[in-house]
């Protein structure tokens, strides 16, 4: 049973790290479950202040994933269908891999949006792509550090 326990941590983690770049995914609290797991049925004791530390770090990183997208969008003047933009147009990067991938398919979704639907200017609407993207980049990359490292957790208490 602890082996079977084990493996679905892993791929609990390995899930995390998907879920921190796939929009839609919870990353991290897929990553605290399989540390949840690891707690509970690992060959190496982890403290309790590790797992609560964590948890706590799980519920920052999600918290702040909502709050700094929007920031970035705001700052450069942008409206929520910057932000809605840069995440269709990532997920249509998923589905249909164009040359420059996800990156040019969330700035352009970001840039349409915010030029058909937000009625800004051809270079306002530039403006505001390039800080929704790097808003939704900024809660990509905390997202996928916190991932990484329950990841490196999970691995070295098993």
């Amino acid at each position: 049973m602890n082996i079977v326990m084990i493996i679905l941590a892993v791929i609990l983690g390995l899930a995390g790290i998907v879920g921190s770049i796939v929009p839609g995914i919870p990353g991290p609290p897929l990553s605290w479950l399989g540390i949840l797991l690891i707690y509970f049925f690992g060959g190496d004791p982890m403290s309790a202040t590790l797992l609560f530390v964590l948890l706590a770090v799980t519920i920052v990183v999600t918290v702040l994933d909502y709050i700094v997208p929007a920031w970035f969008t705001k700052l450069t003047g942008g409206s929520k269908y910057a932000s809605w933009g840069a995440i269709i147009g990532l997920l249509a990067g998923l589905i249909f891999p164009l040359p420059g991938g996800m990156i040019l398919t969330s700035i352009a979704g970001a840039f349409l949006a915010e030029l058909l639907l937000g009625g800004k200017a051809a270079g306002a609407s530039l403006k505001s792509s390039l800080g929704a993207f790097l808003g939704f980049l900024s809660g990509t990359g905390i997202k996928l550090i916190s991932s990484a490292v329950m990841l490196y957790y999970i691995i070295a208490y098993i």
